[in-house]
């Protein structure tokens, strides 16, 4: 049974499981990118980090983390066997050390803008797409740590006074932070059956308003809130904007403050729009070892060493199962939620059934956390617009890492 795909992918149950795929055909990237940005450039804001936690993901045999030494022949006969193609970067760390590194030479993108042929290395960024909105919510959870943002149960509006009117109207005084986090807003919002060459997507209309919060939040209530998942880039650039009105910082900023830098992660990028807004759904750019730090981080509730960067309460929030979004995979704030099977089955069940939280991003970016097994491996790759790039990253988590756990 794959891990595969796209919220809007009409698929049988328990058939594919994985990314929030923005499938774009290669003229439609094109035309998204002249949509998005225009003639003017895309902006990007740099941190450098602090340099002394940089090694804090040591190196272990597979065999002394619970794998067959052969872990790392296995990805290369997936990739020689064409199982798997146009990956980056794959990392894999269990109970805090390094099990395998492996980056590839491709070419690439950051969300568009041509990068050319990249040597990818241990410190190159890379576009995280969707993968940035799980990041998004654990930042927001640092945040109402500090009192600086409503909790979940605040009313939306009382975050946006100067959007107070647009509250009087369509329902939307029943809207709440919980269901921004969840995605469960019930509002009128299509950027999955839309192609993102079109204007009328959701997304490229937000991007493209004179304001794009006004543009969120005058969104029609077409259901009632709180009872089913829509897939809302708009959502994540709420809680961005009410991060960066509660702290006093942009977004970035406190990102490197509070959680990156915590974590002794390098250089990352927030790619922004025209308006100079951060791309909060899908702008983020980081390492992916830097990513399984963050996952790895996760994993232990939400500590670094001796020190508390995200509370456990919030983590629990975060990968509670709230909406479904298929027949398998559930979502809790930002979050994905699934049971994943592997090994041999031992009559009808499979062997093992562990729980996984996940982070999707299109092109195949993913993090995948199996809290059971204290694992994390995170994938990037070059699969942009693909209608089959679930495949790759699902193949690595269940025929190279999962499959060689002893």
């Amino acid at each position: 049974m794959p891990l595969s795909g796209d919220p809007r992918e009409n698929q049988p149950a328990a058939i594919k499981l994985g990314a929030v795929a923005l499938v774009i055909a290669g003229q439609s990237r094109a035309n998204r990118r002249q949509l998005l940005f225009g003639a003017g450039a895309l902006l990007m804001m740099q941190a450098r980090p602090a340099p002394a936690a940089a090694s804090r993901l040591l190196p272990i045999a597979p065999e002394e983390a619970g794998f067959a030494p052969d872990l790392a022949a296995r990805l290369d006969k997936a990739i020689a066997d064409k199982r798997v193609w146009n990956l980056h970067g794959v990392v894999v760390v269990r109970d805090d050390r390094l099990v395998l590194e492996r980056y590839f030479e491709a070419e690439d993108n950051a969300r568009g803008r041509p990068l050319g042929r990249v040597a990818f290395a241990s410190d190159t960024l890379h576009d995280l797409r969707s993968v940035s909105k799980s990041i998004v919510a654990l930042i927001y959870g640092i945040a109402l740590d500090q009192g600086k943002v409503p909790p979940p149960e605040a009313p939306l509006f009382a975050a946006f006074p100067q959007y107070a009117a647009l509250a009087q109207h369509e329902g939307r005084d029943q809207l709440t932070i919980h269901h921004v986090l969840s995605m469960t807003m019930g509002t009128d919002w299509d950027e999955t059956s839309i192609p993102y060459s079109d204007p009328a997507n959701s997304e490229i209309a937000m991007d493209l308003a004179a304001d794009r919060y006004r543009y969120i939040l005058e969104r029609r209530v077409v259901r009632e809130p709180g009872r089913r998942f829509t897939y809302c880039g708009g959502a994540t650039a709420l809680l961005a904007r009410i991060i960066a009105n509660g702290v006093g910082k942009p977004l970035h900023e406190f990102a490197r403050k509070t959680l990156f830098d915590p974590l002794g992660l390098g250089p990352t990028e927030w790619l922004t729009g025209r308006d100079g807004e951060p791309l909060a759904a899908s702008g983020l750019r980081m390492a992916p070892r830097d990513l399984a730090q963050i996952g790895m981080m996760v994993l232990r509730g939400g500590t670094s060493g001796a020190d508390r960067i995200v509370s456990a309460q919030w983590l629990e929030r975060c990968t509670s199962p709230i909406a479904s979004v298929d027949e398998v995979r559930r979502f809790g704030y930002h979050w994905y939620v699934a049971d994943i099977s592997f090994g041999k089955p031992l009559g009808w069940a499979p062997r093992h059934l562990e729980r996984a939280w996940m982070a999707f991003g299109e092109g195949g970016q993913r993090l995948f956390l199996m809290p059971g097994l204290k694992l994390a491996v995170a994938i990037t790759a070059g699969n942009y617009g693909a209608d089959d790039q679930w495949i790759p990253p699902t193949r690595v988590l269940r025929e190279v890492v999962l499959e060689s756990i002893r």
